[in-house]
């Protein structure tokens, strides 16, 4: 039986507790005796979330017994004057810990403690730059939803807590156990680490023209068309210089880089959820060919378009 240990602290973002605590309880719930699941507090005292609600804390962090997996959640209590009582309990216990996982700003709180120095790290897209130049030291990557390096784990926001949560789930009993657990949360059974926090369209701002922000949808309704610079300024009314200077400014990225995220979307989507081949799949998503998309993938994702497939593709759809 592994013990997962839940840090709970004031201002703590309750869905940071009670996504991965949802994860590991279906666990316990499908396999009796995989996880025990416990909650500490600096004191043992109830402690208020950032969203108002009160959570219960089964021991105080002092009297709580060791964990296999330390769970260190966000939320603005990671932000605002960290207890300092909380700060040396990391410190000592977070090396002794088996696993030790972050979700969102929990990350700011074990690089505080000094456990991410030389580590590889994501945390929530809108503080991954305060952690990096706060602790120099840590590798801190903004785009994926979580990493692992070791035995630590680290996730993006909120709900990246319930992909990393899964993803240890899969590791420590199956992947069926899992895919139970996420259909019972309607959730997929787990997006890749590597995934962006964003879609395209959350990542690039909205454009203030109305014909630049036509043009974003087009790029998305139609991944498989023309989707050139030249192609893109007809559509926009602009010569592709202007063009591509105002999407820019606009949208704070290139063209090129939107429609290259929207087609790798697109096509993750297709191997995800339809029986398309790949050949089908690279045409209808604007590669062309499997080895231009082949290519695409491996750059962004780290995997081939088959072996992403078989990896994240629902078991019940195939």
């Amino acid at each position: 039986m592994r013990t997962v240990l839940v840090v709970l602290f004031d201002d703590v973002q309750s869905l940071d507790v009670t996504g991965p605590v949802e994860v590991f309880s279906g666990a316990e719930r499908q396999r009796p005796g995989s996880y025990r699941l416990l909650t500490a507090s600096p004191d043992g005292a109830p402690v208020r979330t950032s969203s108002g609600l009160t959570l219960a804390a089964d021991h105080a962090l002092d009297r709580a017994p060791a964990p296999h997996t330390l769970l260190v959640p966000g939320g603005p209590g990671t932000r605002h004057r960290p207890d300092p009582a909380l700060l040396a309990w990391l410190r000592r216990h977070g090396p002794r810990a088996e696993r030790l996982v972050s979700v969102c700003s929990g990350a700011l709180l074990l690089a505080d403690a000094g456990l991410l120095e030389g580590r590889r790290v994501t945390t929530h897209w809108s503080l991954c730059d305060k952690l990096a130049r706060d602790h120099p030291g840590v590798e801190v990557d903004p785009d994926p939803i979580y990493v692992r390096d070791g035995h630590l784990a680290t996730s993006a926001g909120v709900t990246a807590g319930i992909d990393l949560a899964l993803a240890l789930v899969e590791e420590d009993l199956d992947r069926d156990t899992a895919l139970t657990i996420a259909r019972h949360l309607v959730v997929f059974l787990r997006r890749p680490g590597n995934q962006a926090q964003f879609s395209a369209q959350l990542a690039a701002q909205t454009a203030r023209r109305e014909p630049l922000r036509e043009v974003q949808r087009w790029i998305t309704e139609h991944p498989g068309d023309d989707l050139s610079v030249e192609s893109l300024a007809v559509r926009a009314r602009l010569s592709p210089r202007h063009f591509a200077r105002a999407f820019r400014e606009e949208t704070g990225t290139t063209p090129g880089r939107y429609v290259d995220r929207v087609r790798l979307e697109h096509a993750r989507r297709l191997l995800e959820d339809t029986a398309d081949g790949v050949e089908e799949v690279s045409r209808a998503s604007g590669y062309g060919t499997p080895e231009a998309m082949r290519r695409a993938f491996l750059k962004a994702l780290g995997t081939a378009p088959t072996e992403y497939r078989r990896r994240f593709r629902p078991a019940g759809a195939r």
